[in-house]
């Protein structure tokens, strides 16, 4: 596996400099809406607005360029000379002003800031026009079906307590996928058996990297971890910026890319929620502190083992973060084909100042993998599963959006 480099924080300033200094509008207005949408903090992902953001503005800027003309939802006829720039400033504004209610001033403020650059003139308003009607279309499009939403039941016997907070992604009114015909079609199978050598070796790990207090990781380990508590657009939308900001890329294989990268990513969030609901499996948290009672000798219970990081609010099988980062690299994969891999990088806001990177895709999702392990919170072969899920997620968006 490629040796993964940490940047200091001047250096990634600089390098955030010069790739902010490459990007076009689409790339632009990614980084923007994904800062906007985390300061509203649209749920424990955030990834929901964005997904309709980047499909509304591929529609605008395809219908403007041509360039995949098969492609898209809404097949929109763009005036000739239409505004490119304003269309996408549109499309995000309406977006955001319907999804992020919380952060209205910073969306106005971003619009007007980049409808400032664009001459006034009948460009500027059919690009401005053209980015609403996309935004309409697409919010449309996804409009909720009206069935009946399905509530979590905690797992109980009459009479015992349990604790009373909702878990993550667990009342939600059913969701249509973006690229899979249904949200369990690549569904995986249980987690190991509790006897088994897999399982003996995941509780092992877990509780010697990933516990709190006298852990066996290294700095950089921890560092890492500390790096994946984020669960934030902010974190992954960086890593498909590093493939869009190359230099000889057009604004529409941009726009093409990130719509494709969001879709993937929140089916893959949907079926990856669907199998942690299924399974209901325990986290190390639990398993730790009863490793008396798994039937397993080869492994001990830790009655005060605490993970190093919060452990979230729902089943730890599969692994969420590993099924997202691994839809996201497959369709990195087929966009890069047989070209080189740029250096992919991003940063997190649970480790400021430190920009991480990599030299492939792998190296990528393998980090992700090792992340949550050293977090705590999940076990090797949940990751493994997780990325073999996201990876089968993202396969079926690229062979559906980037034909």
């Amino acid at each position: 596996m490629d040796a993964t480099k940490t940047v200091p924080c001047l250096l990634a300033l600089s390098l955030m400099t010069l790739a902010s200094a490459r990007a076009d509008v689409v790339t632009d207005w990614n980084q923007k809406a994904s800062e906007i949408t985390v300061a509203h903090q649209a749920g424990p992902w955030g990834q929901a607005p964005m997904v309709l953001i980047q499909a509304a503005v591929f529609e605008a800027v395809n219908a403007i360029t041509r360039r995949y003309p098969q492609a898209g939802y809404l097949k929109l006829e763009a005036p000739a000379g239409a505004s490119i720039d304003a269309a996408v400033a549109a499309a995000n504004r309406a977006v955001l002003t319907r999804m992020a209610t919380t952060q209205g001033a910073a969306t106005e403020a971003a619009y007007q800031v980049a409808l400032a650059t664009v001459p006034e003139g009948p460009a500027k308003a059919d690009g401005i026009a053209l980015g609403e009607k996309a935004a309409a279309g697409i919010l449309a499009l996804r409009a909720p079906t009206g069935a009946s939403p399905v509530f979590y039941r905690p797992v109980t016997a009459p009479g015992s307590y349990v604790p009373t907070v909702v878990p993550a992604n667990a009342d939600l009114p059913p969701a249509r996928c973006w690229v899979l015909d249904r949200v369990d079609q690549f569904r995986p199978g249980p987690p190991p058996d509790l006897k088994s050598a897999v399982w003996a070796r995941d509780f092992n790990e877990v509780k010697t990297l990933g516990a709190r207090t006298g852990s066996q990781r290294t700095a950089e380990q921890t560092e890492i971890a500390r790096f994946w508590t984020a669960t934030t657009p902010t974190i992954y939308f960086p890593i498909a910026r590093s493939v869009a900001n190359q230099p000889g890329r057009e604004v529409t294989q941009n726009a093409r890319l990130l719509a494709a990268s969001g879709q993937a990513m929140v089916d893959a969030i949907d079926a990856v929620f669907d199998a942690k609901y299924q399974y209901h499996f325990w986290r190390p948290f639990t398993a730790i502190r009863n490793g008396d009672q798994d039937g397993n000798d080869a492994t001990e219970r830790d009655a005060g083992w605490l993970p190093f990081i919060e452990t979230p609010m729902h089943p730890e099988y599969p692994c969420a973060h590993c099924t997202i980062a691994a839809s996201l690299g497959a369709v990195l994969k087929a966009e890069i084909g047989s070209g080189p891999t740029p250096r992919l990088s991003s940063t997190s806001p649970t480790l400021p100042g430190v920009t991480r990177s990599w030299a492939s895709v792998d190296a990528f999702t393998q980090e992700v993998v090792n992340a949550r392990i050293y977090d705590g919170v999940h076990y090797r072969n949940s990751g493994e599963v997780g990325n073999a899920l996201g990876t089968k997620v993202g396969e079926v968006a690229a062979a559906k959006l980037l034909r």
